[in-house]
């Protein structure tokens, strides 16, 4: 089985990685980009995997069935480097532990492949540690980059990059390879990768979590509860909590299991205060915990407003549709929705108002999510005054 075969709707990309792969002396940097939910990640790592795959012939790397290539896709080929961060951004120390293993001979591959998951989430200083190392690598490494867009990268590692650009594959896809990987029902994969919007990820855990569609349908509806500011100021605190359970319930047992391997780790007492030494550690443990958890909070509450924001893509279409909008054909029934179960009640709230009013609805909520990422503000004062806003 190919190393190839879960990038769905990716041809073109694919295309070009195996060609490379496939080459003698394949570029020495690579930067893949693609909104989230494209599976920039699985492309590096599968990339990774046909450069170091053990097949002579050039045409048979990354068969998938070998041992490399077995490893890389697992996360444990010595020869393949991941780093991506569950933070906020990816630290300068850990940028140069980077460097320091990119001058490493391979150990028993043709390639050692350094791969940064998040490099859009590396500050300035930290992006010009790795730029000379990407600049003049070792003769034997190659480098690949994964953000969101070329812009989301300084100009000077890019520019030093060979980029190619995924796509979110089509629905249809997502809900096959939900079916041929995970074992799903087809008419739930099909209802799954609609609501994710493609989101390859986010589709399988709506799939897989009966827990996460009601949660996420319980965001879908909060416009209909919309109806004065008192309404607008619990919904958006809702929205926090929703947001904020989400995140608990993935970090709770885990921050619990990192912290007692520490203590195992370091012989910590069972009983009775731990010294000096263990309580800094414990502490630095805890703090990188925080960090997490709050990126975890942020990525929970924008996807959160992406599922609210499908709401008003929809009320949109159906308007523009009524309309007889440019490019759509006036059917209503014709037109594909995200939310296809709330049809009937999205047309209601869409004969209700015009489609400049729910663009500006939808610029609110994007406005937020930019904030969130990018700023210090309080969630709760960023929601409530979205919410209002969308009255």
């Amino acid at each position: 089985m190919s190393v190839w075969v879960d990038l769905q709707g990716q041809g073109p990309v694919v295309e070009q990685l195996r060609r490379a792969a496939q080459s003698s002396n394949p570029t020495h940097a690579w930067l893949l980009t693609g909104p989230p939910g494209s599976g920039r990640s699985n492309a590096a790592l599968a990339f990774a995997a046909a450069l170091v795959c053990e097949r002579e012939q050039l045409a048979e790397r990354g068969c998938g069935v070998c041992k490399a290539c077995h490893t890389t896709l697992a996360g444990t080929n010595a020869d393949v480097t991941f780093i991506a961060t569950e933070k906020t951004t990816i630290t300068i120390e850990e940028a140069r532990e980077l460097v320091r293993k990119a001058h490493d001979s391979p150990s028993s591959s043709r390639w050692r492949v350094m791969i940064v998951g998040d490099a859009d989430r590396m500050a300035e200083r930290t992006t010009n540690v790795l730029l000379k190392a990407i600049e003049e690598p070792p003769p034997r490494t190659i480098w690949i980059l994964c953000a969101p867009s070329p812009a989301d990268v300084l100009v000077t590692i890019r520019s030093r990059c060979r980029t190619l650009t995924l796509r979110l594959p089509p629905v249809e896809d997502v809900a096959a390879l939900l079916v041929r990987r995970d074992g799903i029902e087809p008419a739930l994969a099909l209802h799954a990768a609609r609501a994710a919007q493609s989101h390859i990820g986010i589709a399988r855990r709506l799939a897989s979590d009966a827990g996460a569609r009601e949660r996420r349908d319980t965001i879908v509806r909060l416009p209909f509860s919309l109806r004065d500011v008192s309404a607008a100021v619990r919904a958006a605190g809702n929205l926090l909590e929703l947001a904020q359970a989400e995140a608990g319930s993935s970090n709770e047992e885990r921050d619990i299991a990192e912290k007692a391997k520490l203590l195992r780790d370091l012989g910590a007492p069972e009983t009775g205060t731990l010294p000096p030494p263990m309580r800094a550690q414990v502490r630095a443990l805890e703090e990188d915990q925080k960090r997490r958890s709050k990126r975890s909070v942020t990525d929970q509450l924008d996807r959160a407003l992406t599922d609210l924001l499908s709401f008003y893509r929809d009320v949109l279409v159906l308007q523009l549709a009524a309309q007889g909008g440019p490019g759509v054909v006036p059917c209503e029934g014709s037109v594909e929705l995200v939310n296809e179960p709330l049809r009937d009640h999205l047309a209601e709230f869409a004969a209700r108002g015009r489609p400049e009013a729910t663009l500006a609805r939808m610029d609110a909520i994007n406005a937020v999510r930019r904030r969130l990422t990018t700023t210090n503000v309080s969630p709760l004062l960023a929601l409530e005054a979205m919410a209002v806003s969308l009255l």
